[in-house]
């Protein structure tokens, strides 16, 4: 008897190149069938409507926006101390910050500090990388490029605070006062500055464009000043 040859059960073969066209496509339509996600509008800020806030502005506490003002991307608005009420027609540029702080010897856990709220009248403007921690200022003001306004300021209104000057002092500064140079002279113009309208209006239809924005309170109207 002739000795019974051994039989094997042969595995289908499968061809590489198959197994990875079809883990491809199912990578490529798993791929296509997530969108982008848009970026997270939601904060806590107050924001008129007709206001344009972009959504990689830093907004931290108890802040309201009014109407037509433009809050570009970078730019920090930060109430710590207490609330922030912003007017209509501002611009707050790249890399500017607003802050609301506690002062420097005065803990934030402190017992009995009442919050102090900082109130910024209408068509200002805050140029790249300023900080302002004046809790009063008016309307129609210029904080140019690098300037510094300290928290004891009360800035009144159609001021221009020049680039990289520094105002810190305990003090009123009068209207249409020009702060300068780099032993910050100071001078009063006849004029007010000019207003940032055209600007507003044109970024205002440029920049949701290209970025997303914070969302808006329905129903909003301009901040009531205290």
């Amino acid at each position: 008897m002739k000795p019974r040859r051994a039989t094997s059960h042969a595995i289908p073969h499968v061809h590489p190149a198959k197994i990875q066209v079809s883990n491809g496509a199912g990578a490529e339509e798993a791929t296509r069938s997530k969108k982008p996600q848009r970026p997270s509008s939601q904060c806590d800020a107050k924001i008129a409507a007709g206001a344009v806030v972009c959504v990689e502005s830093e907004i931290r506490g108890d802040v309201t926006i009014g109407a037509r003002t433009v809050v570009h991307p970078k730019a920090r608005i930060i109430a710590e101390a207490g609330p922030i009420i912003i007017g209509e027609g501002n611009l707050i540029e790249e890399q500017a910050l607003i802050i609301n702080s506690y002062p420097e010897n005065i803990m934030p856990d402190a017992e009995g500090v009442e919050p102090k709220t900082m109130v910024i009248g209408t068509n200002n403007v805050f140029e790249v990388g300023c900080v302002s921690q004046a809790l009063k200022i008016g309307d129609n003001n210029v904080i140019e490029s690098k300037s510094d306004l300290g928290r004891n300021v009360i800035l009144t209104s159609g001021c221009i605070v020049g680039a990289c000057c520094q105002v810190n002092a305990c003090e009123v500064v009068p209207e249409n006062t020009v702060v300068y140079g780099s032993n910050c002279i100071r001078r009063v113009q006849s004029e007010k500055p000019q207003s940032q309208t055209l600007q507003l209006d044109f970024l205002m239809k440029i920049l949701p464009n290209y970025h997303h924005l914070k969302k808006t309170v329905k129903g909003s109207g301009t901040p009531v000043r205290n």
